[in-house]
């Protein structure tokens, strides 16, 4: 289930080393660094930088990446250090980056207004991805991710309790003040997609991402103090239900009926698909008042509430259909203005769902190369066939490219600029797709054993798949990319 931890480029020159001397394809001509790089560059071409995807601008030409740029991309108001996530981790093997880098971004029409940014990391979120790759690698190898998978609960509760207390992973972004570490969303989005590389099976998209950024953006600080806390420290599981039996991702979607006001405040009807609602003693549900859609806090525990888990094709990643029936409930922010809440997390969302499709993308192109490696057929690597070096190709153009639409989502995210917006759309639109198809063509390059269930690739098949309906389809968010760009 592990991958070799190299880097893209490292990964395709394998393919090239292994279609060498009489066995070379001569079908093709062109071997695969043809369609990639490597470690010395790519021929006469001089947009090929070492370790950086193909961008034919001349800006992008005129300056080199280093891990300690002060224009580095998470940059953008991050604290410096790791604090509390510098643990006996810290030694696991340094994996390298994806980086594109610029002076200025271009045409800068006002400078004061527009922050400059770059794809490459810092060496503290260098350090963090590699802390939290080795935690996961000890903790979420297969045989744990099968384990967990199969249980009723979904996560290991001494995990989750190691993430939270010696790790800080849940408070990573949430500010200092409600118990958190205060860093940026940059940071959050590599851990995302280490936790995505690794099939973590735990709360955390759930509790870290969709709750406490809704309470984070609510503008109550009332809710912030009562909730963030626990879900900083690993106590509270947390989670966001709005969707409906409908299927309705949208506002339109959202039928359930707040009845009472204030302090009594009650909720009937049906939530669908939320994501691990089956555990969460903090459910945060959208329902519509007499004011419009507003948002309203719900114990897991509360009377009338009836919690059945829902049976998935993905099995790592749980959900559960909730029935309300006179369900006491807290109001969040304010009444009427529950959707202008959620379309803002709804976007940070989909960026942080976008990075964590990198890391699983990522996976399956390190499993398919290393496999198209070993594996020998008519007396030579399959990786040496013309039509194993065009999947590889198109695997690698694939999961680069949305790595770069993932980190500037990320970026945007951490921002909370113009863009984010319409960059949310693109990056999960983009993602969903190249993980899917990394993930199947995975299979398709495993042969056989790629369809058993013995082997680890319909895993991450299955999170692809279930990763690209979540928070809507691709289709889905190219309409509202095309109607927020006014297409």
């Amino acid at each position: 289930m592990r991958g070799s931890g190299q880097s893209s480029a490292e990964l395709a020159q394998d393919l090239v080393d292994a279609d060498s001397g009489e066995h070379r394809d001569r079908v093709g001509g062109a071997e695969l660094a043809g369609a990639t790089w490597g470690e010395d560059g790519a021929g006469p071409d001089e947009a090929f930088e070492r370790r950086c995807v193909c961008v034919e601008r001349t800006e992008l030409r005129d300056r080199t990446s280093t891990a300690g740029d002060d224009g580095a991309f998470a940059g953008c108001g991050a604290p410096h250090g790791i604090g509390q996530l510098r643990t006996q981790f810290t030694d696991s093997a340094r994996t390298s980056v994806h980086k594109c880098t610029q002076a200025d971004l271009g045409l800068r029409c006002n400078p004061g207004t527009i922050s400059s940014m770059n794809f490459a990391f810092t060496e503290e979120q260098e350090e963090l991805r590699n802390t939290v790759r080795a935690f996961l690698e000890n903790k979420s190898s297969e045989e744990a991710v099968r384990e967990q998978m199969e249980t009723e609960d979904g996560y290991d509760p001494a995990v989750w309790q190691q993430m939270g207390e010696q790790m800080g992973l849940q408070g990573l972004a949430i500010p200092e003040e409600f118990g958190g570490s205060g860093y940026s969303f940059v940071e959050l989005g590599i851990v995302l997609e280490e936790m995505g590389r690794a099939l973590l099976c735990a709360p955390f998209f759930s509790t870290a991402v969709l709750a406490a950024n809704t309470l984070i953006h609510s503008g109550d600080d009332a809710a912030k103090q009562a909730h963030l806390p626990g879900i900083a420290s690993g106590e509270t599981i947390a989670t966001v239900a709005y969707v409906e039996p409908s299927g309705k991702w949208d506002e339109s979607g959202i039928t359930m009926e707040a009845s009472g006001s204030g302090s009594d405040v009650t909720l009937s009807g049906t939530k669908s698909f939320v994501i691990d609602g089956h555990v969460a003693n903090l459910i945060i549900v959208a329902a519509k008042s007499g004011a419009g859609t507003s948002l309203y806090a719900v114990q897991g525990d509360a009377s009338g509430l009836t919690r059945t888990s829902l049976s998935t094709m993905d099995q790592t990643r749980k959900q559960a259909k909730l029935d309300f029936d006179n369900t006491p409930a807290t109001l969040i922010g304010e009444d009427g203005k529950g959707w202008d809440i959620l379309s803002t997390v709804l976007d940070l969302v989909a960026v942080g769902l976008a990075a964590e499709q990198v890391g699983g993308a990522q996976m399956v192109l390190e499993q398919a190369v290393e496999y198209a490696k070993v594996r020998v057929q008519f007396g030579r690597p399959i990786g040496s066939f013309q039509a194993i070096k065009h999947k590889c190709a198109d695997m690698l153009l694939e999961v680069e490219s949305a790595k770069s639409a993932a980190y500037y989502g990320l970026w945007c995210a951490a921002e909370m600029n113009d863009e984010l917006a319409s960059t949310a759309s693109l990056a999960k639109a983009y993602c969903s797709e190249a993980y899917f198809h990394a993930a199947a063509e995975n299979i398709q390059i495993h042969g056989g054993i790629g369809f058993t269930w013995e082997h680890p690739a319909h895993l991450y098949f299955k999170r692809a798949k279930s990763s690209e309906l979540m928070f809507g389809d691709p289709t889905f968010h190219r309409e509202q990319l095309a109607q927020r760009i006014g297409i």
